[in-house]
């Protein structure tokens, strides 16, 4: 189980947190190469204007990527089964490498831009897919602390990229198309190790009806002693479907069953996407300059960021013990707590030469608390929340609702800066904890439950209590 996570995750949500990272080293590099490249192709000088224009579509066409490839994959990991879709991702990494890596020595930028459209393709697919692979595969009992490998994995790419992008590896300017592709190593290392392992087992029982290999796929798995109690729940699930084909995302908000769930699912990913953690992550320069920290330092403390939410993903396979309902609700409100510090030490932070430090504190502080629950407790929730004929649109709709939301606050967020200045985090802090409000009101906790269980939680919700 534990090989079978790593396999997935090495191209999966690895892919799209080492590619949020790394575009933003080579930032200076890709200007200059814009700027030559226009005049060597007409002979005149690139417009500000237009050199603007055109960084902030190879900067956010990865998003426009990953809606795309995040409507793809439930379809996908339906037609190909779940390892299936995996494995034929990673071509479009490769070829996402390919292109971004040639656009400096041939002078077309325009590759650049696909590269960047293919890559977010490719991590669409995989934030979908990896999750929905390793929700099935686990255990009840060991589901928390298995799914969190979407969150470690996410968190290492971002850690990653950083590190790899750092001037004295590859974030020099000989080498930022180098940077670019090596996204193809991910891939490759994925479609080595992936085939030695099997297909999900909930797959091969409820979609395809072959129950021969969804028992060689548990024993895998669970061991030949334990895998039969793991089989019998899936049979139970099987059964409940009574032959229920995979819905369409569509299908799910015209159905009352399964209302709350979606309600929920969508409440979540925008509370993630929207918590200002990608703020962060962007605009990490801005905010540390706000601190105080000087420029030259600025990349080796924004590492720290990266290191801190990897660090917080390790350890929050405490989930599978403590409970998805109450680390959600704790990270919502801790990070509600670290907004409003961070909005006073932003204030008065010239009143004396300690404040920026408290500045950098709350960030770091921000982003532990993002990775204690939201950060990996929100996918580990989509995949419990519906049965298998639902599962796959679900997560459809949770990518969807997930990238409009990362373009969104890609976008708005300089516009908060500049009309707000150290009051920008109130708005998350508003965000923050009316999220945690609606999950303590309305999601039940789904340790150790099957997700026959986890639906009847919610029948309740859906029908009333009669």
């Amino acid at each position: 189980l534990f090989l079978a996570v790593c396999a997935v995750g090495i191209g999966g949500t690895f892919q799209y947190g080492y590619n949020v990272s790394i575009i933003n080293a080579p930032t200076q590099h890709i200007h200059r190469f814009l700027n030559e490249t226009w005049t060597s192709r007409y002979q005149k000088e690139l417009n500000p204007d237009l050199l603007t224009f055109l960084w902030s579509v190879i900067a956010s066409i990865f998003s426009l990527g990953g809606l795309c490839g995040a409507l793809a994959g439930g379809s996908m990991a339906i037609r190909l089964g779940r390892k299936g879709a995996l494995l034929v991702n990673n071509i479009i990494a490769i070829l996402a490498s390919i292109l971004m890596g040639i656009s400096f020595p041939t002078g077309l930028f325009e590759l650049l831009i696909a590269g960047r459209f293919l890559i977010g393709i490719n991590s669409g697919i995989g934030i979908c897919v990896q999750p929905l692979y390793i929700g099935e595969v686990a255990p009840k009992h060991l589901r928390g602390g298995l799914a969190m490998g979407t969150s470690i994995f996410l968190t290492g790419g971002i850690l990653t990229g950083q590190v790899i992008g750092l001037r004295e590896l590859l974030g020099g300017e000989s080498y930022w198309p180098l940077l670019l592709s090596s996204s193809c190593f991910p891939a490759f290392a994925q479609l080595l190790f992936l085939p030695w392992f099997p297909e999900s087992p909930r797959y091969l029982l409820i979609d395809r009806g072959d129950e021969l290999s969804c028992a060689k796929a548990l024993k895998r798995f669970h061991g030949s002693s334990e895998y039969q109690r793991e089989m019998e729940d899936i049979q139970r699930e099987c059964f409940a479907l009574d032959g229920e084909k995979p819905r369409k995302p569509w299908q799910l908000f015209t159905d009352r069953g399964v209302r709350w769930q979606l309600i929920t699912v969508i409440v979540m990913t925008m509370g993630q996407q929207l918590s200002g953690i990608n703020a962060i992550y962007f605009y990490a320069t801005y905010i540390f300059e706000q601190a105080g920290i000087s420029a030259e330092k600025i990349p080796y403390v924004t590492l720290g960021t990266g290191a801190c939410e990897c660090l917080t993903a390790l350890t929050c396979v405490s989930s599978n013990y403590v409970g998805r309902r109450y680390l959600i609700i704790g990270g919502y409100l801790l990070m509600t707590l670290w907004s409003i510090v961070l909005t006073f030490s932003l204030t008065y932070q010239e009143l004396y030469p300690w404040v920026p430090y408290v500045s950098m504190t709350c960030i770091f502080a921000f982003i532990l608390s993002f990775g204690l629950g939201p950060g990996g407790i929100t996918n580990t929730l989509t995949a419990e929340l519906f049965i298998q004929s639902s599962r796959p649109a679900a997560y459809m709709i949770g990518g969807t609702i997930s990238w409009i939301s990362f373009f969104t606050i890609g976008m708005i967020f300089p516009f908060i800066v500049n009309g707000l200045k150290q009051y920008c985090f109130l708005v998350f802090l508003l965000e923050c904890s009316s999220v945690a409000a609606f999950i303590f009101l309305v999601i039940p906790e789904t340790k150790n439950k099957s997700f026959l269980e986890i639906t009847r939680e919610f029948h309740k919700l859906n029908f009333g209590r009669n």
